[in-house]
């Protein structure tokens, strides 16, 4: 399936809840996530076919999303009857990784291909500061877990947060020194609560270069620049959505909790498609494909345009 600009959309995130076990300063407010009445999300079955509908349309990577994606019951089954989609090559997940440690090995067995960890810092009170409570310690016992389960080429997210944990860059990017894995950083986007973040808060991915000149250009990951240090097993990736727009190789689409598909993250442009079933469902998202704009406005002056935050969205 191909948008209006010749984009060939193979990749959907689809967000199974807009809960989380933490709260994390950039994503929502300190009152956490507003509870919505439980007909208002999607059920499990209804994600399923949500799904193989974009399987139909030519998806072939499906990322689960939150919020926290393990919050939500019934989540080892759903990746279960996912990973048993019929084109599918890739099922994977975003987790903070709080809840891996339990989850992890019936993760895998389900069908769970790979994981990306959230992880923003290594330093145990700026993480409780940060999620507003959450413990460093689960979050590297998750990760611990995925790699005794058998996860390989694992990546690990760092949000940029300029004052917060640049001054960790070499300690964080230093955990793909002797694993298979890759630290990647990710510019801070003005989105949802995000956008009133001091502007000392939003840093270039430029700023991990250079405080590690050793790292050399390794290629590229989806839209990820990769580098890697002579000698370390893992790399390095830089996510650069505001200083270089990526928006011409974009191939993905986003369905959120409650049975919308975003074209684009920083779009208000939703389509509905709860309700709706086979060839019916299958053309609102082809519509929706097609309307994908061609690229987002963010600058340095303009946010996201979307009213959503990001975790009633899907990271």
């Amino acid at each position: 399936m191909t948008d209006g600009y010749g984009r060939t959309i193979d990749y959907l995130r689809l967000s199974v809840t807009d809960l989380c076990n933490l709260r994390c300063l950039y994503c929502m407010g300190p009152a956490g996530v507003p509870k919505k009445a439980h007909g208002e999300i999607c059920s499990l079955e209804e994600l399923a076919e949500l799904a193989e509908a974009a399987v139909a349309l030519g998806v072939t990577k499906i990322r689960l999303t939150g919020g926290e994606p393990l919050v939500r019951r019934g989540i080892v089954s759903l990746v279960r009857r996912l990973a048993a989609l019929e084109g599918l090559q890739e099922l994977t997940m975003t987790t903070n990784g709080c809840l891996l440690p339990e989850l992890a090995e019936p993760l895998r067995r389900a069908g769970l291909t790979r994981i990306n960890l959230s992880l923003d810092t290594l330093d145990p009170e700026k993480y409780r500061r940060l999620t507003r409570g959450g413990e460093l310690e689960q979050a590297l016992r998750g990760l611990e877990a995925a790699e005794a389960a058998g996860f390989s080429g694992i990546k690990l997210n760092a949000v940029l947060l300029g004052g917060f944990n640049t001054d960790e860059l070499r300690d964080l990017a230093g955990l793909a020194r002797n694993r298979d894995l890759c630290v990647r950083f990710i510019e801070l986007m003005p989105l949802g609560v995000s956008a009133a973040l001091p502007q000392a808060c939003f840093v270039p991915a430029a700023t991990v270069l250079q405080a590690l000149p050793e790292l050399e250009p390794a290629g590229r990951d989806g839209v990820a620049c990769l580098y890697r240090a002579p000698g370390w097993r893992g790399s390095v990736g830089l996510i650069a959505p505001m200083s270089c727009c990526f928006c011409s190789q974009c191939s993905r689409i986003r369905i959120t909790a409650d049975g919308k598909l975003k074209p684009c993250l920083h779009s208000d442009e939703e389509y509905p498609l709860r309700g709706l079933h086979g060839p019916a469902l299958r053309e609102a998202m082809a519509a929706a494909i097609r309307a994908k704009p061609e690229r987002h406005e963010l600058d340095n002056t303009h946010g996201s345009r979307t009213r959503r935050a990001m975790h009633e969205i899907g990271g």
